[in-house]
């Protein structure tokens, strides 16, 4: 894995997360700013797949589409988005468990609705 390029995309994730706060601020549904995001991934060339299906295994069996990342950034970084009053300690606790689930060491979770965006931007490392 070229951990350089996916520190410059953990980069741009959080800038593309900073532009879309500035520009349309809280309040939407999650289904705007997940669109807008893809909108400045599409902008930067940035790869990604959205609402992506993730296969698991359990005990050596296949389970196809167990659930979906909301943005999956480079075939690298999990990024799940929120607009809600607070982010819950379940939230925090199902990326980590998606991305271990999915073979990922980086992930973030992104909470539209705050004040300030950087109170709503969590970098998670598996």
């Amino acid at each position: 894995m070229d951990l350089e390029r996916r520190e410059r995309l953990a980069k741009e994730i959080v800038d593309i997360a900073y532009q879309i706060h500035v520009e349309l601020g809280p309040g939407l549904f999650e289904s705007v700013y997940e669109e807008v995001f893809c909108i400045e991934l599409d902008k930067r060339g940035i790869p990604y797949k959205r609402q992506c299906p993730i296969d698991i295994f359990y005990k050596e069996h296949r389970v196809e589409k167990a659930f979906k990342c909301d943005i999956f950034v480079d075939e690298m970084i999990m990024v799940e988005l929120k607009s809600v009053d607070q982010v819950k300690k379940i939230d925090q606790k199902q990326i980590l468990n998606y991305m271990r689930l999915a073979g990922l060491s980086l992930g973030f979770l992104i909470n539209f609705n705050e004040v300030l965006i950087k109170n709503g931007i969590q970098r998670f490392a598996n």
